[in-house]
């Protein structure tokens, strides 16, 4: 047995320089080395209770696969990782596991948990450059699904599908499989290139993808099980619809939805010059928002050559709902945050062009219905930042062209369609999860969202042929 490593600090993460990186889009951080791997899989104390898989949405056997990295079997740590997670290269980069698995770490009650995160990255980079893919072979019984979106909720989905032996086919409407994991997630914290093997394993494993199909509009929810066969349908599409402010001056030129702005960045290729994609070569920037989207919104504007980039977030640091890491970096790259700060006003010229952005101080009240201090806005504080580009990065909703072309699906006020705790709807047959039902979330909470489903629909069909 390795010995333990009882160094109350994580093993650094190996990153690009902050002022090299904030004008490139590789990957900020370089990952683990063999060796590193191994220190920090020492960490962990390999606890009989396992309190940090109870902190996963997906129940991955963490102590089971950082024991493998410290028996040097990464091959083996890999495969105990795949068993319950079908997307580890995926979540070992953009899982908060500091609110997760390692919030209930032991480690982490005196000190600094153990990188679960980082090992997960580790064990699945290993295996992606030592093995090559192939297909896992699993039996066919013959029933078919289909699942709408191919983000991570419906990923998951299929991957556990496909296990089970079902014939999957995930009906994507972008021109590339990975929903939000391409068009929402900059390269620098996700690479394309990791998506894409990652689905490529699970097309392996006999999961279809057909791109550029709209469900409501090319073909219906009905149609797929009325006509096409599928027994049961799994929504995964996702929340892509933005919320804006509802302030003046916000449909101007150069005010951008964060996911019209990062889809042109990520999708589109904005960041790669080799393609003509349209967008702003701004040089003064806002993003209005503080979650994980406005800091890739705020780290892609600088990258894309703004000389500034502000934060425009109405509460403070502590009640930030981005992650601890993201805003970190953020700062580092050089994006000036202005908390406790809210626009009331977008300026334009006589073109209609953004020219400044009207903001109020803000103050900390008492708490509101989500336990955060409710922000109250300071009389007489109103001020002017100079501009050229906003983007709102405050939040989004499921579009509604699903509920409106299925027939008997339940849906919430804000368009989320309504799940029982398997995935189950109220058509028969229809299953859903991730932010399509919850609204803007996690990878991983989406992922197990997916995975649960998975179950259910199986259960479903079993016992509609029983």
């Amino acid at each position: 047995m390795a010995k333990r490593n009882m160094s109350p600090e994580k093993v650094e993460m190996p990153a690009q320089d902050a002022k090299v990186r904030a004008r490139n889009f590789e990957e900020v951080t370089h990952g683990y080395t063999v060796e590193m791997a191994k220190e920090e899989a020492a960490r962990c104390l390999q606890c009989k209770h396992k309190p940090c898989v109870n902190g996963c949405p997906v129940m991955v056997k963490i102590p089971e696969f950082i024991h493998l990295i410290t028996e040097d079997d990464f091959e083996g740590a890999y495969q105990k990782i795949l068993e319950t997670n079908v997307l580890p290269a995926i979540c070992g980069r953009v899982c908060p596991q500091e609110s997760q698995c390692e919030a209930l770490c032991v480690r982490g009650i005196k000190h600094e948990p153990v990188g679960i995160g980082r090992l997960e990255r580790f064990v699945a980079d290993y295996h992606r450059e030592h093995a090559e893919p192939e297909s896992h072979n699993y039996e066919t019984n013959g029933h078919k699904v289909a699942i709408v979106g191919s983000g991570p909720a419906g990923l998951s989905c299929a991957g556990d599908l496909a296990r089970m032996g079902y014939e999957v086919t995930i009906f994507e409407s972008l021109s590339e499989g990975g929903g939000v994991l391409v068009y929402g997630i900059p390269e620098f914290r996700l690479p394309n290139d990791i998506v894409k093997n990652e689905i490529k394993q699970l097309e392996l494993d006999g999961v279809k993808i057909e791109t550029n199909v709209v469900i409501g509009r090319t073909i219906t929810i009905d149609e797929l099980m009325d006509e096409y066969g599928y027994e049961a349908v799994f929504i995964g599409s996702g929340a892509g619809l933005p919320v804006f402010l509802g302030i003046p001056g916000e449909n101007s030129i150069g005010v951008y939805s964060a996911n019209e702005y990062l889809t042109r960045s990520n999708l589109m290729r904005a960041y790669d010059e080799c393609y003509d994609t349209p967008i702003r070569k701004s040089k003064k920037v806002a993003v209005v928002g503080g979650g994980n989207v406005a800091m890739d919104s705020a780290r892609t504007a600088l990258r894309l050559g703004a000389d500034e980039v502000y934060i425009i977030y109405r509460r403070s640091f502590e009640e930030m709902p981005a992650r601890i890491e993201e805003v970190h970096h953020a700062e580092e790259e050089g994006v000036i945050f202005k908390n406790l700060n809210n626009p009331t006003e977008i300026k334009t010229d006589e073109s209609g062009e953004v020219v400044a952005m009207t903001c109020i101080q803000m103050e900390l009240g008492e708490p509101d219905e989500s336990g955060r201090r409710r922000p109250l806005p300071i009389e007489g504080s109103e001020y002017d930042i100079e501009l050229d580009t906003v983007i709102i990065a405050v939040g989004t909703n499921p579009n509604p062209l699903i509920k409106d072309t299925t027939e008997g699906l339940d849906v919430t006020f804000w368009g989320g369609i309504i799940a029982d705790e398997g995935g189950a709807t109220s058509r028969e047959g229809v299953f859903a999860g991730g932010d399509a039902v919850t609204g803007a979330a996690t990878v991983i909470s989406a992922a197990g969202a997916g995975k649960v489903a998975a179950t259910s629909i199986d259960e479903y069909i079993k016992s509609k042929n029983a």
